[in-house]
């Protein structure tokens, strides 16, 4: 399972105060108002941040940290990821599970056959989609609803499906 989850990216700076505007990459931007803690992630290893602000703008996220007051502090974050552990990640609700802990899961039928690999999570309006590329290299796209996946095991990274009429078509 995974330790840590990607939460956004820093685009650029914002105003003169230290912040930053972030692209959110997590499925819930709302997040962010209850974050605490996060790190970006450079090249020289994991930077640790404060929240002090958030603030929404379109399609983006502008956060202040306490430990980047001015703008020229704020400047050499631009393009990192910002990440939170596990333990700052937001509680899951009973049948939730977070999509870093299902991607590479292997896919069964409900004959324990195996079909392919897990790799990727669309979300989509009505419900979210599986990706899962067979065991001979075609992409199939199952919808997560129940009478398509009837199993999410993120123990043992295992996904089982109903093979449903037209789906491999």
């Amino acid at each position: 399972m995974e330790d840590e989850f990607k939460i956004g990216v820093i685009t650029s700076t914002h105003g003169l105060k230290g912040e930053v505007k972030v692209f959110p990459t997590t499925s819930d931007p709302e997040r962010f108002k209850t974050l605490k803690e996060c790190y970006a992630r450079g090249k020289n290893g994991d930077i640790p941040l404060t929240k002090k602000t958030c603030k929404y703008f379109k399609n983006m996220v502008i956060l202040g940290f306490e430990e980047i007051p001015r703008i020229e502090e704020a400047e050499p974050l631009k393009g990192l990821e910002l990440y939170v552990s596990r333990e700052n990640a937001i509680p899951l609700e009973d049948g939730e599970f977070y999509f870093a802990d299902v991607m590479d899961s292997e896919v069964y039928d409900e004959e324990d056959k195996r079909l392919g690999t897990l790799t990727d999570v669309i979300e989509t309006g009505a419900n979210l989609v599986f990706e899962v590329t067979m065991t001979g290299g075609k992409k199939v796209l199952v919808p997560v609803i129940d009478e398509a996946v009837k199993e999410i095991d993120t123990e043992n990274k295992r996904v089982v499906i109903k093979l449903m009429k037209g789906l491999m078509d």
